[in-house]
């Protein structure tokens, strides 16, 4: 795992959207067409805004998706990931076809929709973040680190819905949903590069868990360090906690 440190979101986010666009036209240039995993929530606000913007990239052969949704949200929700991708990612890019994550639609039948969709290809990038709890997608601690089912069902914890309200996506934690649907941990290390963006002080102790804990499930993102291609890309406030020995490694973004 490498580890870069940016002074702002901004220049994280600028940073990732470069890399994964090389990472994109590179994959057109050798096979004709390229995949894309695409994250939500705040940790991608800067990327997807500077993603849609590089240029050069032929949309047309490219095809994406969706990490993780909420069950039982209408992508009429301010807090639907369905409405965020469409409203920041897709109706900015001509892409090719993005595989959503409807969350009002039967579970099982979008677990099986989107499970065969995905794995019957290799997806080139993904742009992913851990949450506050350490979670990979909507795969909560502890996380299942055995199944090879592309989608799950998952229960979220407390923890990860009360980083909901914080964020502002919902009112109270009443009002979060107590299911997502999620890409699984083992589909998520499938990808040929991962980029793991993390702004915010409020995440530093998770990245510092990421980092230090021995890998396993109570620490979902510890899982990414047995991943060949990972960047994982911090502003300074989400750096805050990293150890001078581990800091000392990092790429440090002027």
């Amino acid at each position: 795992m490498r580890i870069i440190v940016a002074p702002t979101a901004i220049e994280m986010g600028r940073w990732v959207a470069s890399r994964a666009a090389a990472d994109l036209r590179a994959a057109l240039a050798s096979r004709q067409e390229a995949r894309l995993v695409v994250a939500t929530g705040a940790s991608q606000f800067e990327v997807l805004k500077h993603l849609v913007r590089e240029p050069e990239i032929d949309w047309s052969r490219v095809d994406g998706f969706h990490l993780d949704e909420y069950v039982g949200l209408s992508n009429r929700h301010d807090a639907s990931f369905c409405r965020y991708l469409k409203e920041r990612f897709v109706d900015h890019v001509p892409i090719r076809s993005f595989h959503y994550l409807n969350g009002d639609r039967d579970p099982q039948e979008t677990l099986r929709i989107a499970g065969e969709a995905v794995a019957a290809v290799t997806v080139d990038v993904a742009l992913i973040g851990i949450g506050e709890n350490g979670h990979l997608a909507f795969n909560d601690p502890p996380a299942d680190f055995a199944t090879t089912a592309p989608y799950l069902l998952v229960e979220l914890d407390t923890a990860c819905r009360q980083q909901q309200v914080g964020e502002g996506w919902f009112p109270s934690l009443d009002d979060v949903p107590t299911h997502a649907i999620s890409m699984s941990v083992q589909q998520i290390l499938q990808c040929r590069r991962i980029y793991c963006s993390v702004p915010d002080e409020r995440k530093s102790l998770a990245v510092r868990r990421t980092l230090m804990e021995p890998i396993g499930p109570e620490c979902p993102a510890t899982k990414l360090r047995e991943h060949s291609a990972v960047d994982l890309v911090l502003d300074r406030a989400a750096a805050s906690q990293i150890p001078d020995e581990i800091l000392g490694r990092a790429e440090i973004l002027e």
